[in-house]
């Protein structure tokens, strides 16, 4: 009999289970179920225990993710009268199965991962996953950043590779208890530091060696769908269920000089579910936007920096419009949040797909009203302005300092001055300002600030914006358990806006200035961004602090 060396039997082994793999493959078409190779896809732990091993290897069988009760199944033949009984079972229980044909050696690495129910950890095959359960279970451990904090101390310390995904648990758990946007991991010179971004500003929680975050890092990029040999900048997202609501993690890495940096985005729901009237909007800015996105064409533009709730703001006023006898389709990059009753679509710069491209795509849908998630270019403004005039509403974002600064860069990018305000009815802006803490803010009267505050209310044309507002004093940060000793707790937003009417429309044709776009706008008597601030500091809800953090007043 012949005998082969190691290398010829490897050779032999490699080429038989790519032939299984193909015939698999074959087999799947013939009966009309995709294939799907598991030695690339994440195992979700949550979704091993809908079947009990024993019950997943007899029906040759594995599950390996799960959607709230939608449950993603591969197979390895649909005939296997045990594979029948289970999926049977499973529909009674209220599943919603999606089968996949694999191979058995795929179906091996399932079977393998059975052994993590208990934590997670490294399987047999070197790939992991993270538990919807352990970081539900930390979530309602965490009270406040202190414990966190706590937790962290004690599990850090370890550098044992099976703890990296209890720490990114942990992570997780915390971000969610304290309803953190954003988790940064940034390796420095002697160890690596996890920041939280609390309420738009980032708050140090632990410490943790070299070693753990490299254990960290391979965790994250493999749950995100990242190349982990490769130490380039990559993007990727998973998602995790909390409560019964799933949440997506988008998640980021770039190398530095002490190792890889990663930043992971919570985008959970419930941050983007409140009311237009809960957004922080003056009663009578809010009235005058009901109307203008109420009407069946126009433009609104909402400009400011990142992270300043562009978003969530436009998400709001898609919420309030939505009826079912409209249709509202999004162009968005990435889809942030999914919202039920409307159409939204996501770009891909790779595959040509563009706003643009988008753009054009969603006229040919019969839309009413359309959400271009940015405007960046001659062409995007162009189509989305010619939308606006042909009876559709449309709402996007620009990249401007203030509302005044919408009408100079839409002509900077080429746009015809004397379209612009017959497509646009509103340009406004707005930034994020944290809200006092209610347990812990302390009064006090204005002193030092006396000046600058006069200043902006005598810039307040229409005096009766102050009716009711008190004028002598102001609160201040002081911080406690409930605020995570920052003296803030939530955000509310600061807002400015201008209508196109005739006295705009008149400057815009002369190629304005900031300040003569203002001044044709003055009166319309509405308040700009710094008045509504300090009119938020006067009744309490914010601090001159906190103002002059985000929003230029001295």
């Amino acid at each position: 009999m012949q005998q082969f060396t190691d290398e010829q039997q490897a050779k032999i082994d490699s080429i038989q289970k790519k032939d299984a793999e193909e015939l698999i493959k074959t087999l799947a078409t013939n009966y009309g179920l995709p294939y799907i190779n598991l030695f690339a896809t994440p195992i979700n732990l949550d979704a091993l225990r809908t079947i009990p091993k024993d019950v997943a290897i007899d029906a040759k069988m594995g599950p390996f993710n799960l959607v709230n009760k939608k449950l993603f199944i591969a197979i390895l033949s649909p005939n296997n009268d045990k594979t029948k009984k289970v999926l049977e079972d499973l529909s009674s229980k209220g599943y919603v199965a999606t089968i996949f044909m694999t191979s058995e050696d795929s179906l091996r690495k399932v079977w393998d991962r059975y052994d993590d129910l208990s934590q997670s950890k490294a399987s047999a095959a070197g790939s992991i996953s993270i538990s919807d359960d352990s970081i539900i279970g930390f979530k309602d451990k965490i009270k406040n950043l202190a414990d966190a904090m706590t937790l962290f101390s004690e599990l850090a310390q370890s550098e044992d590779a099976n703890k990296a995904s209890q720490i990114i648990e942990l992570m997780l758990g915390g971000a969610l208890a304290l309803n953190v946007s954003d988790l940064h991991i940034e390796p420095e010179d002697k160890d690596v530091i996890l920041r939280y971004r609390l309420d738009g500003v980032l708050t140090e929680v632990a410490s943790f060696s070299h070693k753990t975050h490299d254990h960290i890092m391979s965790r994250i990029k493999l749950v995100s769908g990242m190349k982990l040999n490769l130490h380039i900048a990559q993007d990727g997202r998973f998602s995790i269920k909390a409560g019964g609501v799933e949440i997506e993690i988008r998640s980021s890495v770039i190398p530095t000089n002490y190792g890889e940096s990663a930043v992971l985005r919570v985008l959970n729901p419930n941050s983007i579910n409140v009311k237009l009237e809960s957004i922080g909007m003056h009663p009578r800015l809010l009235e005058t936007i009901k109307k203008e996105i109420s009407k069946p064409n126009g433009m609104l533009l909402n400009t400011g920096p990142t992270g300043s709730g562009k978003t969530t703001s436009l998400y709001a006023f898609l919420k309030y419009v939505l009826t079912p006898d409209v249709k509202i389709l999004t162009i968005e990059n990435p889809v942030e949040y999914h919202l039920e009753g409307i159409v939204q679509t996501q770009t891909d710069e790779k595959k040509g797909y563009t706003f643009l491209a988008g753009l054009r795509a969603a006229l040919r849908q019969d839309p009413d009203i359309i959400m271009v998630g940015e405007i960046r270019d001659k062409e995007t403004a162009s189509v989305a302005i010619n939308a606006a005039l042909t009876g559709h509403l449309v709402l996007s974002t620009l990249h401007t300092n203030n509302a005044a600064g919408t009408y100079p860069r839409l002509i900077d990018l080429g746009i015809n001055p004397k379209v612009i305000t017959s497509a646009i009815t509103v340009s406004m802006a707005q930034r994020l300002l944290r809200k006092l803490c209610e347990n812990c803010k302390e009064e006090k009267v204005i002193e030092e600030d006396r000046a600058v505050v006069d200043k902006i209310l005598e810039s307040i044309k229409d005096k009766t914006y102050l009716d009711g507002i008190q004028t002598e004093k102001m609160w201040v940060a002081k911080g406690c358990e409930v605020c995570n000793s920052t003296g803030y707790k939530g955000r509310t937003g600061a807002y400015e806006a201008i209508l196109s009417t005739r006295e705009v429309e008149a400057a815009i044709n002369n190629n304005p200035s900031e300040s003569e776009i203002w001044e044709a706008a003055a009166p319309q008597n509405i308040l700009n961004m710094q008045q509504d601030a300090i009119i938020k500091m006067l009744s309490g809800i914010t601090s001159i602090e906190e103002i002059r953090r985000v929003i230029e007043i001295d």
